[in-house]
């Protein structure tokens, strides 16, 4: 049976917390509660005209991935409505297939 996690180039992610939301209100959650939190990384100076700043989606102990949406083959409520279209749902063999240096692959 195959495992399955997300996916995320956080290359893309703008860090709007559209997926944060989604999945807060898909599973009722409480103000301050997720199943997804998106972390800001920086700002900080790199070099003198260059900054990092960048966001991170990372799975909480509350992530189950929707499994009921799974049970009715929809992706996970954070995956549909990430903005940046920066997060994938799949098995994991396929997604670290595709991984690169600003992806990270989270499996539940």
């Amino acid at each position: 049976m195959a495992q399955y996690g997300i996916l995320v180039d956080y290359e893309w992610c703008t860090g709007c917390h559209s997926c944060e939301f989604a999945c807060q209100m898909a599973h009722g959650y409480p103000v301050g509660q997720t199943g997804l939190l998106v972390n800001e990384i920086g700002p900080w100076k790199i070099d003198e005209d260059v900054w990092q700043l960048a966001y991170m989606p990372v799975p909480t102990d509350h992530c189950d991935p929707s499994a009921a949406r799974q049970a009715l083959g929809k992706v996970p409520t954070c995956v549909q409505h990430c903005q940046a279209k920066c997060m994938e749902y799949g098995a994991i063999e396929e997604l670290a297939a595709t991984m690169g240096p600003k992806k990270v692959l989270c499996a539940r």
